[in-house]
């Protein structure tokens, strides 16, 4: 059998990727319906560029999104993730933070790439919320693909280096312009994924991986635009351990049973009360925690 890297999937179809550097069309044996972009497999060859997965390896991690009823891969095996936000249109704190969560529980290292950083007032408007994750520990860089691409890629490339990244973000953030930057033949590339995939011939709308081209180094994993972000596949404790301002504060409360909603000497409370931890971030507790409560009759989890 042949070592190889899942690069795209449409349906049942997959485009592999070689350790020698070939890109082979890949079908699942059996009913194998898990595998996603990044995943390592071991291949059996047919043929005329023609392969059949044999084997997942074991993943290092996988990021996903999921609502009541089922879960959505969006990468695996990755080393870290970027995601892209701009002044303009508005991006959401609400999804920004579920990616940070989901992230967080798979020990994966989340960057803010903050584009359209040229639309001056705009901008600025933004700068109090950019602090605040800043002062999370997310590293945060400053890029204008579309009217300043060489800046964008100096900017970013020592951060991608020999690194496969996954770049997320919600819809009308300028991600494919970046990723047009980073990658000029993306387009082209893309099309024959597409095409390689029956996926017709405009077809973006997957998950995809590229090589950076020299003299950058490293891989992309681009994922597309999203509306959406649930968290279903994770528990409360989870979603906790994974935000940064409440791990401090875990175990402090007086009881040790709080739901961090209405209890007396509720430590988190007291911290959203005194300014520690941002309002919006708790309002996110709040409601991740009745999405669950809501969805559980109807929960695709154990």
């Amino acid at each position: 059998m042949i070592d190889a890297t899942v690069e795209a999937r449409h349906g049942h179809r997959l485009l592999v990727l070689t350790d020698d550097g070939r890109s082979l069309i890949a079908v699942m044996r059996g009913r194998k319906s898990d595998i996603t972009v990044g995943d390592r497999v071991s291949i059996g060859e047919l043929g005329s560029g023609q392969a059949v997965i044999e084997k997942v390896q074991p993943r290092r991690n996988l990021i996903q999104r999921s609502d009541a009823w089922k879960a959505k891969s969006q990468a695996a095996n990755i080393d870290q993730a970027a995601v892209v936000i701009a002044p303009s249109p508005p991006f959401s704190d609400d999804l920004l933070s579920r990616v940070m969560i989901e992230a967080s529980t798979q020990n994966v290292t989340v960057a803010l790439l903050v584009n359209k950083s040229d639309l001056g007032a705009q901008r600025a408007a933004i700068e109090p919320r950019i602090v605040l994750y800043k002062s999370l520990g997310y590293e945060v860089f400053e890029c204008s693909a579309k009217t300043d691409p060489q800046g964008t890629v100096a900017r970013l490339a020592p951060w991608l280096a020999g690194r496969t990244t996954l770049l997320l973000g919600q819809s009308g953030m300028g991600k494919s312009t970046l990723v047009n930057c980073l990658i000029p033949n993306a387009g082209l590339r893309t099309q024959e994924i597409s095409t390689a995939l029956d996926a017709g011939r405009h077809t973006t709308t997957f998950t995809r991986l590229f090589d950076l081209p020299a003299p950058l180094s490293g891989r992309i994993i681009d994922s597309p635009g999203f509306q959406t972000f649930g968290l279903e596949h994770l528990s409360e404790s989870q979603r906790l351990h994974a935000m940064p301002e409440c791990q401090a504060l875990l175990g402090q409360c007086r009881f040790h049973s709080c739901t961090h909603r209405e209890e007396p000497g509720c430590a988190i409370r007291a911290a959203v009360k005194d300014g520690r931890i941002d309002e919006r971030r708790y309002s996110l507790l709040l409601k991740l925690h009745e999405e669950t409560r809501v969805n559980a009759p109807a929960s695709w989890r154990r």
